[in-house]
């Protein structure tokens, strides 16, 4: 299977160089954020989006600031590093990755004692962070590929693949590194509306790979499960707390279909998505625009005044989940959460 590489540094321009996810499956197109204010856009434009590769993003969104701000006072200049790396951070409020990825650059920008060792620091541990994104979901899949039994069809949510990470994908992970050691796995991708990013992503992936995908209505997958389609539930996420699982809206609806149906359902997930700190209730679900539900390729789907809530995520409590797939093995809740936080720190 050939990498896709959905976000890297380009040391000849000092930008981020991602897919355009809004663009795909039509058309696949490169774009260059030279700005820490275009980065923004990016993300908040779903750009580029999916945890790992928010991550990632926040953690070059810290060297794309160091190089870009021009003060010459050391003291003031870390200060003005700092607040366009918070805004980066501040630009999506549920995804735990991006305020992490920022804050772990940041630390090391504040070692440095000098403007040009700032750069040096925060570009080598942005790029750290995007090396351990690759071998954690690699890992993710060596681990996860245990759970998946050879000609199981499996059902997948929103994109949680390579195009959500820097490369192969936390829950498409799974599913490439069971068809790796030779195992027949066949997916059922949820359209994932209103965005459609199963539709549009995760199918456009598994094509690519020639894995075999069928798209489904979200509202279709209890039917499916009902008739002895669907063999297990593999999702990624955004965030997972102490009592529960963030991730695409949705995911809670799954959930709970699968424990009706007695399905093992399953949520791959890297450290860096983990927060020792909060519990689900605490956690700002993102509430997106009208427009992605009202419009339709351009055309009205809601008549003008209804209002619209269009929640980018839901929690999972994690009594519904069978385990939680990490680059350190596999794990069925109630979770050790000194393990995870001290695990957690040194990575």
């Amino acid at each position: 299977m050939k990498a896709i590489e959905t976000i890297r540094w380009d040391d000849d321009t000092n930008s981020i160089i991602l897919i355009d996810q809004t663009r795909l499956p039509i058309s696949y197109r490169m774009v260059r954020c030279r700005t820490v204010d275009r980065l923004i856009a990016a993300i908040r434009r779903l750009e580029v989006r999916g945890a790992p590769a928010l991550g990632v993003a926040g953690a070059y969104g810290v060297a794309l600031a160091a190089r870009a701000v021009r003060e010459k006072d050391f003291h003031r200049y870390l200060e003005q590093v700092e607040t366009a790396s918070l805004a980066v951070a501040h630009a999506r409020p549920t995804a735990v990755n991006l305020s992490w990825g920022v804050q772990r650059v940041l630390s090391r920008v504040y070692k440095s004692g000098s403007i040009a060792e700032a750069h040096h620091l925060s570009l080598k541990e942005a790029e750290q962070i995007a090396l351990e994104d690759v071998r954690a979901c690699h890992a993710i899949g060596d681990h996860g590929s245990a759970l998946i039994e050879d000609g199981s069809t499996v059902l997948t949510h929103c994109n949680a693949g390579a195009l959500a990470c820097r490369e192969w994908g936390t829950a498409l992970g799974i599913i490439r590194s069971a068809i790796e050691s030779g195992k027949d796995v066949r997916v059922i991708a949820c359209e994932t509306r209103p965005l459609l990013q199963g539709a549009r992503l995760t199918a456009w992936e598994l094509k690519r790979d020639n894995i075999g995908v069928t798209v489904i209505p979200d509202s279709a997958a209890a039917h499916l499960m009902r008739n002895g389609e669907i063999d297990c539930v593999v999702v990624g996420a955004d965030r997972v707390c102490h009592d529960a699982v963030f991730n695409k809206v949705g995911t809670y609806m799954h959930a709970i279909c699968a424990r009706a149906h007695s399905l093992p359902f399953y949520v791959a997930a890297p450290f860096s998505t983990f927060d020792p700190v909060h519990s689900g209730s605490e956690i700002v679900i993102e509430e997106r625009d009208r427009d992605e539900v009202a419009f339709y390729g351009g055309h009205a789907t809601v008549p003008e005044g209804v209002p619209v809530r269009n929640p980018a995520f839901d929690a999972t409590p994690l009594e519904l989940i069978s385990a939680i797939v990490t680059e350190s093995g596999v794990f069925q809740p109630p979770l050790d959460w000194d393990f995870i936080a001290q695990t957690r720190r040194v990575i």
